[in-house]
């Protein structure tokens, strides 16, 4: 599941247990799944994160961005 297909499923379970019309125990469920959903999100930005860490040198080898090149 891509990134923009669970926070659309989050999006959509948000919406229908902000409107309060759904039976609790289908609400609970509902919860799981956004958390799940949510978890999933979450981990594909740090992913991404990771990788706009890092920086392509002129030789093409890829090295992580330090703590000093940031600051500069």
């Amino acid at each position: 599941m891509s990134f923009e297909q669970a926070m659309e499923k989050l999006e959509k379970i948000v919406e229908k247990l902000e409107e309060g019309d759904v039976p609790l125990e289908k609400a609970i469920t509902m919860y799981q799944e956004g958390m799940s959903l949510s978890n999933t999100c979450h981990e594909k930005l740090q992913k991404v994160e990771n990788q706009m860490d890092r920086i392509v040198e002129e030789d093409g080898e890829i090295k992580p961005l330090s703590a000093e090149e940031e600051t500069e």
